[in-house]
């Protein structure tokens, strides 16, 4: 009986295998690196296989979390910002609950820009016009919710609220801005406010704050126009903040590796090394070689990967910051890492490429051009969603039409 009981339990295991999970903004640690162990090398000629196509996803810009065989975004639809999951599997929604009875308003697109961040049974949603809620995974249910302009003093961006929150431990963090304080953290069970950055009163941008452990000090790394800065976990205390020079929107989330933390932006921003120390940190290098805009920069073995607005997509030595090559196959657009390549939007025309993620150049494994396209998007409006690669699928988002496409390796 045991001998039958040992191979009932082998046959079984053989036969399932638990996903990874995508959690929240560019995945679990916010590096933007998929857990998938390898991906689809090279690409058919006409492009990986399209497994569903979901049409009624409203407008917006949101992306994705996947957790459990559920897939979580945001629209805009029925004149309110609404937080939508669907079945990975099949791409039928599971359910669509309003968030905000108000849509966020802009000449490039109306709707939420923020991606839902999930912690077990709950989900965190923030609207284009800053209110954040925690909904039930399992049906939506709103659990409860806040504004952060009228509850905290928060000061709605030109291009309305985009970060998207930081859940760790017992808090939820994000960046209402204003004379109230520049970074929040909330009880995630409640929406109680536990701490806000009284000493920083700065207003928020487009960035989504990280999590650090740097010599035993837990902080959020956050970047604002002017400053990033670190917030200590417990108090809400400014830690640290060094000047960016930074102008109009700064957007990309920072990385931080060996001590050390990364901020790029556009409008000739640039990039920046910071080192970790005391309260002024020592600037490592200041470069014009990643300007980038909104698309995100990866970093993968000492290297960063993005788009620049000045050379186009660049391969940057994070230490030294010298650009070790640039290359304009493709156009501006957003990019995710998988197995040893970056999937990278081109933001204009649809066009999607699989490129090596190599420092000797632009290695292309493939190209396909997504279709159908919207006919919701705004004249100023662009495909801006980034890519997610999660369990061998591929999602890709132009405002209404999800996509799902096959890239398990064969």
């Amino acid at each position: 009986m045991k001998l039958l009981r040992f191979f009932f339990v082998i046959a079984f295991t053989a036969g399932f295998t638990v996903a990874a999970d995508w959690p929240q903004w560019r995945g679990k640690d916010r590096k933007d690196h998929s857990p998938d162990a390898a991906t689809l090398v090279p690409w058919p000629a006409n492009g990986p296989e399209r497994l569903w196509l979901y049409k009624d996803a409203g407008v917006g810009y949101s992306g994705f979390s996947i957790v459990g065989g559920q897939l979580f975004t945001m629209c805009a639809k029925d004149d309110a910002e609404q937080v939508l999951s669907l079945d990975v599997k099949t791409g039928d929604k599971r359910w669509m609950v309003v968030l905000d009875e108000r849509v966020y308003p802009n000449k490039w697109g109306d709707g939420p820009r923020s991606t839902p961040t999930i912690d077990g049974d709950r989900a965190y949603a923030l609207s284009g016009n800053g209110t954040l809620g925690c909904l039930a995974v399992k049906d939506g249910a709103i659990l409860w919710k806040v504004d952060l302009v009228k509850d905290f003093g928060g000061k709605l961006q030109n291009w309305g609220y985009t970060e998207s929150v930081l859940v760790d431990g017992d808090r939820v963090v994000c960046t209402p801005g204003g004379s109230k304080g520049t970074m929040l953290a909330l009880d995630k069970m409640t929406g109680k406010p536990i701490w806000q950055s009284k000493d920083l009163s700065d207003g928020a941008q487009y960035s989504s704050p990280i999590l650090v452990e740097h010599q035993g000090q837990r902080q959020y790394v956050q970047l604002i126009e002017k400053k990033v800065f670190g917030a200590k976990a417990e108090s809400g205390e400014i830690l640290w903040q060094s000047s960016f020079p930074g102008k109009v929107a700064v957007i990309p989330t920072p990385i931080y590796h060996d001590g050390h933390v990364y901020v790029t932006a556009g409008y000739d921003a640039g990039s920046r090394l910071l080192k970790l120390g005391g309260p002024e940190m020592e600037l490592v290098y200041a470069s014009n070689k990643m300007v980038n805009h909104h698309g995100g920069v990866i970093l993968v073995d000492g290297k960063l990967y993005g788009h620049s607005d000045k050379g186009g997509w660049t391969c940057q030595d994070f230490m030294t910051g010298e650009a070790l090559w640039q290359d304009k196959a493709l156009g501006k657009g957003g990019c995710s890492y998988v197995a040893g390549h970056l999937v990278c939007v081109e933001e204009g025309s649809g066009n999607v490429a699989l490129v090596e993620a190599s420092r000797a150049g632009w290695k292309e494994k493939g190209r396909f051009k997504l279709d159908p396209q919207t006919t919701l998007r705004k004249r100023d409006g662009r495909i801006w969603t980034h890519p997610v690669v999660l369990d061998g699928r591929l999602y890709l988002r132009d405002q209404d039409l999800i996509y799902c496409y096959d890239v398990k390796a064969k």
